[in-house]
Formats: C-alpha cells, structure tokens, sequence
C-alpha cells in the first residue's frame, strides 16, 4: 500500500504520483478526508441486477446503465452484467445489444451464467432452461468473445471439450460453475481453457476424503481463480478462510452476485414467476432457496476483512487487481500507478465517498 500522495490524472489515466506536497500548482484538486483510503476501483465480474432492475428480465442498454449507476455507489467502476439461465432469446437480445451497452461508463463485458449447468447443482436457476449445446447457441456465444472481456460459466461435465476448447478460442472467458464435476474433470476442463470458477463452494461438488470435486481442485490447481460470495449467509467464514489460505489474493476473488434490489429500496423481485424476498440480508423464494446476493463491494471488502481474516490490503487486491488479472486487463486496471486508468474509489470505514471512471467523478 502506498502512504499519503497527490494522484496526477490526465486524459483518464494516471500519470504521476507524487508526495503531498510537491503536487503541480494550479491543477484542480479534490483533498480527501483524514482517516479515508484511495483504492483502485472495484471489479466485480458477477452482477445479476441493481438499482430495481434485472437483466434477465430485460437485456437493454438502459438496464445495463441502471445497472452500473447502482453499483457504482458501492465502490464498482468495472462489472460484467450476468445474464442467468434464461430462455434462448434472452440471451438473442443480450447479444443484440451488448455491443452498444459496452459504452456504459464501467462495463468490462458480459457474465453469461448458463445455461449449460448441471441440472443437479441448479441452485435458483429454472430447470426448464438448463440445456446442452446446440450449434446455433455456441455460434451465438462465440460473438460474446469479442465484446469487451466476456465470461461463460458452465458446468464441464455437460460440455463437450472441443465445445469448450471453441469456446475459450473465440476469447471467452470459461468458469466452472453449478457442476458436479470430478476433480479429474476440473483438469480436463482447465486443459481446454477454462480459468476460473463461479461462487466457490456454492452449487458444486463439494470436497471429501476420496472425490475432491470443485471444490478440492480448486483449491489445489494453482491455475484457476475463484470467485467467492463474502455475504456471511452463502460460505461460512471458516470457509471463506479455508480458502484464502489454499489459493491467497492473487486467486481469490470477492465478487457480489448482486440482483435487482441493491441501490434500491424494494423488498422482493420476481424471478422466472418465483417471489424472491429479502429479509435479514438474506435473498430466499418461497423453498428457502437463495436466490443471489443483497451486498456491494463495499461491503465485500469490509466482510472479507471481519470474516475472512485478512488484511485491507488482501482485501482489495481480490476486489480489483485479481479481477483484473483473471479478465487479463492488469495492465490498464487494478492499481493506482503511472499509465493505469484512473479508475478509482475513496471510501472511509463507514461509507464510499467518491468514485472515478477512466478520471471522471
């Protein structure tokens, strides 16, 4: 972490650091309250929805930038909107217009979250939907490739690898994710491209003393990052410390897979027809079922600190520069340093004061 400095912005990027007192005369400043941190901004790769709105229940530009604006409030300046499971022209019309909502200030690209899950690991997707490759479907998918840095989440064992393999040459980004797959499986999988996987712990195999799963390859394979929900209702935090200690910041991601209720003041949202609500934090339908997260990254960040144990510093790495390595944007986001974008959060130990998008607040 660095000390007290004067952060220099110029045309979106950073382009000097310098000690608080031999900042350049005559530049517009903005002084931080003591006690406040400047960080780079958070990366959250799993958003369902924000700000009252959903994407699956419609894929537009305007709920794309609703979607960001809300976020934004909780320290995002980078996210993928995540597309679940849905019908096909669902995700027809997301393509139709993912092109144009990658202008929206912090779009990255797209999580596309299904719908080639294990029908068994479904957790609140619509089993209906759930389904196995076709050749229209995969042509369609190949084209999320080229905008921005996109990401699939499917489960391996219901893919085909030379699917897979397609997948990831077209420039997907490939998690595993609502699987059960073995542990020699994940390998295979990580063999034909995959990278990461989704909501660790959450919707996978789980790891015993003889069938590792997911969840031990995950653990142990030092190719593979992982997101992770810091909610403290989706992974104990005996968990969540598990798991900082197999695979450390540089692996581990905090992500919110956040729905339509954060940055809003609503109490329930329809999902697929099923009433999900929220109380206590928790986002359940009628079974009990979570349906999602109601946190920001913000919030990440503090739980990580109070329930994973780790330090601020491990904290935000996993908020920003991990996510921006798994995306393979490293190079222009995740630090506050010379010739990276100036994509920032100021924030205290209560709230975010600030938020700053390639310079701008």
């Amino acid at each position: 972490m660095l000390g007290p400095c004067s952060v220099e912005i110029a045309a979106g990027l950073i382009v000097a650091l310098h000690e608080p007192d031999e900042a350049p005369a005559g530049l517009p400043a903005r002084q931080l309250p003591a006690g406040s941190l400047l960080a780079p901004g958070f990366i959250d790769i799993q958003v369902n929805g924000g700000g009252g709105l959903l994407l699956n229940d419609d894929p537009s530009v305007e709920t794309v930038r609703t979607m960001a604006a809300a976020h934004r409030r909780f320290g995002t300046t980078g996210l993928l909107p995540t597309l679940i499971t849905d019908a096909p022209r669902r995700l027809t019309a997301l393509a139709a217009i993912a092109g144009e909502a990658l202008a929206v200030p912090g779009v990255l690209g797209f999580h596309l979250e299904g719908p080639f899950l294990n029908p068994g690991r479904k957790g609140i997707h619509p089993l209906p939907h759930i389904r196995q490759p076709g050749e229209a479907e995969i042509a369609l998918l190949t084209r999320f490739g080229m905008v921005g840095r996109s990401l699939l989440t499917l489960a391996p064992e219901q893919v085909d690898g030379a699917v897979l393999k397609r997948l990831a040459a077209a420039g997907l980004r490939i998690a595993i994710g609502h699987s059960d797959a073995t542990a020699a499986e994940v390998a295979a999988a990580v063999g034909d491209g995959a990278t990461g996987v989704t909501h660790l712990f959450n919707a996978m195999s789980q790891m015993t003393p003889r069938a590792p799963g997911v969840v031990g390859a995950t653990l142990a394979d030092e190719l593979l990052f992982a997101g992770i929900i810091c909610d403290g209702l989706h992974v104990d935090p005996v968990n969540l410390r598990a798991a900082f200690r197999a695979t450390g910041r540089d692996r581990l991601m905090l992500v919110t897979d956040a729905m339509s209720l954060v940055g809003s003041d609503k109490a329930s949202f329809l999902l697929h027809g099923r009433i999900i609500t929220l109380k206590d934090g928790r986002l359940t339908d009628a079974q009990g079922t979570l349906a999602g997260a109601h946190i920001g990254m913000i919030e990440s960040v503090c739980n990580a600190v109070r329930l994973m144990g780790v330090t601020i510093e491990d904290a935000l790495i996993m908020a920003s520069r991990t996510p921006a390595r798994f995306l393979g944007l490293d190079k222009e986001l995740g630090r506050i340093a010379p010739g990276f974008r100036a994509n920032l959060v100021a924030f205290d130990a209560t709230s975010v004061l600030a938020t700053w998008i390639d310079g701008r607040p």
